[in-house]
C-alpha cells in the first residue's frame, strides 16, 4: 500500500475534522491525507499568496533556495564570460553549455527513481554539496590563475551531472514539505524565487565581475549553496509528509512510462511542454539575434531584454500563488495558446521598445502555462511513481532543447531574425491545438468535460 505518513493527523486533533476537503483543495471521494496540525494552524495566520510559507520546513527551504539560486545565475553569467575569456568561441560556449545541461537527457529519469526509492532531503543535502564543491573547485582555479578550458568543461560536465539528478528529486520534495493542497502554491512560490534570482544573479555578477572578477562570483556562488543546505539540516524530518520508499526492482522505469502512456491527464502536459520547449523556448537564441540584428543593440541591450522576460515570468509566478484552485485541462490549454500568440506578437513589435514591453507578457504566460503544467503532473501522479514520473516530465520538458535551438537558430538565419519567434510561437500555437484536439478524442471528453478539474488517484491506493 502506497501512501503519506504524516507525523500526526486529523484524528488526532477534533478541530481538524470538520474542515471540508474541499477548503483543503483535496479529492471529494475518500479519506484524504492529514496535514499535520501544526502547518494548517500556522497557515491560518499567513496570506493566501504566501501560505506555504507557514510551514516551517518550506520556509527553510523557501529561503535557502532563493540565496543559492541567486548565486548559481551570477555563476551561469561569470562562467560564459570566463569562456570567452579564455577563447573568444562562441563554439566553446556552446560546448559548455551543452555540457552542463545534456545529462538532464540521460540522468533526470534515474533521479526521478532515486528520489522514490530514498529519503529526498538526505539525496538532495548529497546533490546540493556536489554542486557547490563543483564551484568552489572552479572558483579556486581562477583565483590562482590555474584555469584552463578543459577544467571548465569538467566542472561544468560535474554541475550538469549533480543537477540533473537533483532537480526531480527537487520537485516531488515540494508535496513532502506541504502536502497537496498547498503544492501548487509551493510550486507558483519555488517559480518566483528562480526569477527573483534571474533577475538579481546576472545583475551581481556584472558587478562582481567588474570589480573583482570571475572567480569572485564562482566563489560566491559556492557560499550561497551553503544557504540551501542549511536550509535541508535544519528541516524537522518528523513534520515532512514522507511517501512510503519503493523497493528497487527490475523494469521500474518501463512501468513509470506504462503508468504515464495509459494517463491522458500527464500526457497532456508532458507532450505540451515537449512541444513547445522544443520551438518556443529558445529564447536565449531568439532574443540576442533580434537584439543584435534587427535592432543593431548590443549586449546591454540584449541584458535588458532578457531582464523584461524575467519580469514578466516573476509576474506570472506571483500571480500563481493567489491561486487556490487546481489547474483544469482547459487553464493549461489556455495558457499555451496566451504562450504562443505573445511569443508571435513580440516578434513582431517593429520597434526595440516595443518589443521589450512584449516581452513581459509572454514572460508571464510562460510562467503560468509551466507551473500548470508542473502542478498537474503532480497533483494526478500516484506517490509510489511521482520521482519517477516528474523525472520523464524534466526529459520532456528539457530534452527539446538540443532538438530546437539549432532549428530555431536555422530559421532566423533562413527567413530573418524575426521567424525565431514568430516562427516558434506558430508552431507551438498549432502543436497546442493539435495535442488538445487528440488527447480529448482520446479521452472521449467534450468542452464541459475538458473544464472539469484534474483528480489524482487516491493517494493510499495501490
Amino acid at each position: 500500500m502506497t501512501g503519506l505518513r504524516p507525523p500526526r493527523t486529523a484524528a488526532d486533533d477534533p478541530a481538524l475534522a470538520d474542515e471540508p476537503a474541499a477548503e483543503l483543495g483535496l479529492p471529494p471521494v475518500g479519506r484524504p491525507p492529514a496535514v499535520p496540525v501544526r502547518q494548517r494552524r500556522a497557515a491560518r495566520g499567513w496570506p493566501g499568496p504566501l501560505r506555504s510559507l507557514a510551514v516551517r520546513n518550506y520556509r527553510l527551504y523557501f529561503f535557502g533556495q532563493l540565496i543559492s539560486l541567486t548565486g548559481t545565475w551570477a555563476q551561469w553569467i561569470a562562467q560564459d564570460w570566463l569562456v570567452l575569456q579564455l577563447t573568444n568561441s562562441g563554439t566553446a560556449l556552446g560546448i559548455v553549455t551543452a555540457l552542463q545541461f545534456a545529462p538532464a537527457l540521460l540522468l533526470s529519469l534515474y533521479g526521478g527513481a532515486l528520489a522514490d526509492r530514498g529519503d529526498k532531503r538526505k539525496l538532495m543535502l548529497f546533490t546540493q554539496s556536489g554542486m557547490g564543491i563543483a564551484a568552489l573547485v572552479l572558483g579556486v582555479l581562477d583565483l590562482t590563475g590555474l584555469i584552463a578550458l578543459w577544467q571548465v568543461l569538467v566542472l561544468a560536465a560535474v554541475v550538469g551531472v549533480f543537477s540533473a539528478l537533483d532537480s526531480p528529486i527537487r520537485q516531488a520534495f515540494v508535496v513532502e514539505m506541504v502536502g497537496p493542497a498547498d503544492m501548487p502554491n509551493a510550486v507558483a512560490l519555488n517559480s518566483t524565487t528562480f526569477n527573483l534570482a534571474r533577475i538579481a544573479g546576472p545583475a551581481i555578477a556584472g558587478l562582481v565581475i567588474t570589480a573583482f572578477g570571475t572567480s569572485w562570483a564562482f566563489l560566491g556562488n559556492a557560499a550561497s549553496s551553503l544557504a540551501v543546505l542549511a536550509g535541508l539540516f535544519l528541516m524537522r524530518p518528523a513534520e515532512l509528509l514522507v511517501s512510503d520508499p519503493v523497493r528497487r526492482e527490475p523494469g521500474q522505469y518501463r512501468a513509470a512510462v506504462r503508468y504515464v502512456r495509459t494517463r491522458a491527464d500527464l500526457v497532456l502536459p508532458m507532450a505540451l511542454m515537449f512541444l513547445i520547449g522544443t520551438f518556443g523556448m529558445n529564447y536565449q537564441i531568439s532574443i540576442a539575434l533580434v537584439a543584435k540584428q534587427v535592432f543593431h543593440r548590443g549586449a546591454d541591450a540584449y541584458g535588458l531584454l532578457s531582464t523584461m522576460l524575467a519580469v514578466g515570468a516573476t509576474l506570472g509566478a506571483l500571480g500563481a500563488t493567489t491561486r487556490r484552485r487546481r489547474p483544469t485541462r482547459l487553464f493549461l490549454i489556455g495558457a499555451a495558446l496566451a504562450f504562443s500568440v505573445a511569443e508571435v506578437v513580440a516578434g513582431l513589435m517593429p520597434s526595440y521598445g516595443l518589443t521589450a514591453v512584449a516581452l513581459i507578457p509572454a514572460g508571464f504566460t510562460m510562467i503560468t502555462m509551466a507551473q500548470s503544467a508542473n502542478a498537474t503532473v503532480q497533483l494526478g501522479v500516484d506517490p509510489s511513481m511521482r520521482g519517477r514520473v516528474m523525472g520523464l516530465y524534466i526529459l520532456c520538458f528539457m530534452g527539446g532543447t538540443p532538438i530546437g535551438a539549432p532549428i530555431v537558430g536555422w530559421v532566423a538565419e533562413l527567413l530573418g531574425p524575426r521567424w525565431g519567434m514568430v516562427g516558434g510561437g506558430t508552431i507551438c500555437l498549432v502543436a497546442t491545438l493539435l495535442v488538445a484536439g487528440y488527447l480529448s478524442r482520446r479521452s472521449q471528453v467534450g468542452p464541459d468535460q475538458l473544464r472539469s478539474r484534474l483528480r489524482p488517484p487516491h493517494p493510499f491506493s495501490g
